[in-house]
């Protein structure tokens, strides 16, 4: 059943996103990507050596569009970026462990039980695989009109969606996919900021470099509108291109749109997520050796225009959260930007 394969390349996909973010910030720790430039000016430095390791996970698992992996290797790698950013994991959805989904009120009611009972309940959440309005791997948004599936997304119960970021992939049918996804896009953005005008809003297009070869037309149309996306009054905050290149050999397959994006959907937590949890029952030798075994990839930044580079991206989206809330809030997040390092 294509059902079923999708969510078990999902569980799998998840042990190897896990593990990646897990060495990349040992023990927790993640690197400051805040860096002051030779001229004096700031500038956010992504962490592109574990993006191209995320983003050869679809690959070696040759997992189809429709199972949502390929795009979910960008929210995983956004959501450790805005950790790197200094916004702690359970702020940040999607979270970097099971489950995915964990609204801030239920943190809080976990760090306030009693030691007698706080583990048990602990496991309770970080063992199903979800819990009905409450744990999920996937949450909606009410726009002005409708509920949007956001890919990334920081909110709490106190101040509301205070980033929202779509994520859309492209790898192959260019001209005949472009104008829906960017159609789209554009609806989304309009529906999500006249209900939050406040959050901060992004979109980010993960593109195969083939485009630049095979329609070259196509690409510099699909560029100028994302730039323009990027600027309107109404529409997203800032936007951004990730241009992949990786060999044909590991191409994956279209199986038509991601699944999770079908349907009317209902607001919270997602409540349809069946994913195993396998990263329990794996050991750790045998996810690196998986690891040490994905394709190739490479990120063509000289290729992408200034205006839609990842870093730029970053520090648009974390600027504009922390240019919307007191200086009480998000302190850590606002330490890194005040203390970049030297580049």
């Amino acid at each position: 059943m294509q059902v079923a394969a999708n969510e078990s390349a999902k569980a799998k996909a998840w042990v190897l996103f896990d593990r990646i973010v897990d060495l990349a910030a040992s023990g927790g720790a993640h690197s400051n990507p805040w860096i002051t430039t030779s001229s004096g000016g700031l500038r956010f430095e992504p962490d592109y050596a574990t993006l191209v390791r995320l983003l050869g996970v679809p690959l070696y698992l040759k997992a189809g569009t429709q199972s949502g992996v390929p795009a979910l290797a960008f929210d995983v790698w956004l959501s450790y970026e805005l950790r790197r950013a200094g916004f702690n994991s359970d702020q940040v959805w999607p979270r970097p462990s099971h489950p995915r989904i964990l609204p801030a009120p239920v943190v809080a009611l976990l760090q306030s039980l009693p030691r007698s009972i706080r583990q048990a309940v602990a496991d309770r959440v970080a063992t199903q695989t979800s819990i009905r309005g409450v744990t999920s791997s996937s949450a909606s948004i009410l726009g002005k009109n409708y509920l949007k599936q956001v890919d990334v997304i920081i909110t709490d119960w106190a101040t509301g969606p205070e980033l929202l970021i779509s994520t859309k992939r492209m790898d192959s049918s260019y001209g005949k996919n472009a104008p829906n996804r960017v159609e789209e896009s554009y609806g989304d953005a309009k529906n999500l900021r006249l209900r939050h005008p406040l959050a901060a809003l992004g979109f980010m297009f993960g593109l195969r470099s083939d485009i630049l070869e095979k329609e070259p037309a196509t690409a510099e149309w699909l560029f100028d509108l994302l730039g323009k996306l990027g600027r309107e009054d109404d529409a997203y905050h800032a936007t951004c291109l990730v241009l992949m290149e990786y060999g044909d050999e590991s191409e994956i397959p279209d199986t038509g749109e991601d699944e999770s994006s079908e349907g009317i959907l209902e607001p919270g937590p997602e409540l349809d997520d069946a994913s195993e949890d396998l990263s329990a029952v794996l050991p750790k030798s045998f996810v690196d050796e998986e690891i040490a075994m994905l394709p190739s990839v490479r990120i063509l930044q000289d290729e992408t225009p200034d205006e839609l580079a990842p870093g730029r991206f970053l520090a648009a989206m974390v600027t504009r959260v922390l240019g919307a809330t007191p200086v009480n809030m998000h302190k850590e997040a606002r330490r890194r930007r005040a203390t970049p390092d030297q580049q």
